[in-house]
């Protein structure tokens, strides 16, 4: 089968096209036919041997932890009904760029008819993590929230969670492409973080008051900086450091100013939860509630492609790999 391989650590080039055995179902696991392979920030950290919260697989390897298609071929103890079923599977760390995957049927998402394979791809993943974060947070309408990167996949669903919510919502991400997506969201504002005073537009778009939600996803001294116009009283959310670096916060300075910091360590415990989030992200794009944006999709054999939009920070909403 086709497969997409990491050679070595470094950047996307070497990510390469390359042939590999058709896996087999083992005990508990199905074999999905892939038809889209969704793609993370993280994972092409990972494949540039930077990433600090993840082992390094061992080489070569093929990334991709989600896929959607067509289960092919079901394993010992696994029910046969599966078989044919339009599913979301997780592979892991790692197996998703490929024509063929291995998954365990126990961690199987079976997709509506009426929804699309990419569209469910972007939901189950990102949307999860979305819903995630706005319930942890607990946005009210009362809110002035600030989204970090608000033009990624996360980013644009928490746009559009916020907003559902009743809250103000103030996008940052980077260049002119981007702020005119997150306006089309309904943002109330769009600021371009890699401008200088960016924070002065935020303070001038919440009259001088600042946020009372800020969901950073960023990190490093873009993070630091929507910290230091965070409202007194206000919500500091932290989800990601696409950065380098995710935003520390000294707990005394927190306290000082009344923010209540919600760390990283949140994500720990989103793993019992990520089902139901999902279904609920489903439940609200059936509704109209939310739409994942997808803005580009590459062919397998331009994967390196695909890491290149994400890390070069030219990707809108959602990226992915289509079969």
């Amino acid at each position: 089968m086709r497969v997409a391989q990491v050679t070595d650590f470094g950047g996307p080039d070497v990510l390469v096209p390359a042939e590999a055995p058709d896996p087999d179902a083992g005990p508990g696991q199905v074999v999905v036919g892939v038809e889209v392979a969704g793609i993370t920030y993280v994972e092409t950290q990972i494949r540039r041997g930077v990433d600090r919260w993840h082992a390094r697989p061992p080489l070569p390897y093929v990334p991709g932890g989600l896929v959607a298609g067509r289960v092919i071929a079901t394993g010992p103890d696994v029910d046969a009904s599966w078989e044919g079923r339009r599913v979301i599977a997780s592979t892991g760390q790692t197996g998703g760029f490929a024509e063929r995957a291995v998954a365990e049927a126990g961690d199987l998402f079976a997709v509506p008819d009426d929804l699309g394979l990419p569209e469910a791809v972007a939901l189950h993943s990102d949307g999860a993590t979305a819903q995630g974060l706005a319930e942890t947070a607990r946005i009210t309408p009362g809110d002035t929230v600030l989204v970090e990167a608000a033009a990624g996949g996360v980013g644009t669903l928490l746009v559009q969670l916020a907003r559902a919510a009743g809250a103000r919502v103030i996008g940052a991400a980077r260049g002119e492409l981007k702020l005119r997506l997150i306006r089309d969201l309904g943002a109330d504002a769009a600021v371009d973080y890699s401008e200088p005073g960016w924070t002065k537009q935020v303070l001038d778009a919440t009259g001088g008051v600042g946020p009372t939600l800020v969901f950073d996803g960023v990190g490093g001294a873009i993070g630091r900086a929507a910290f230091e116009v965070t409202a007194r009283g206000g919500r500091f959310s932290v989800h990601g450091g696409a950065s380098g670096d995710a935003t520390s916060v000294d707990p005394s300075e927190a306290s000082a100013r009344g923010v209540t910091v919600i760390g990283l360590e949140q994500l720990a415990g989103f793993g019992p939860h990520l089902d139901r989030w999902a279904r609920e992200m489903v439940g609200k794009a059936a509704a109209g509630t939310v739409h994942p944006v997808i803005g580009q999709t590459f062919p397998l054999d331009r994967a390196a492609d695909a890491h290149a939009a994400i890390e070069n920070r030219t990707a809108l909403g959602k990226t992915l790999i289509v079969l």
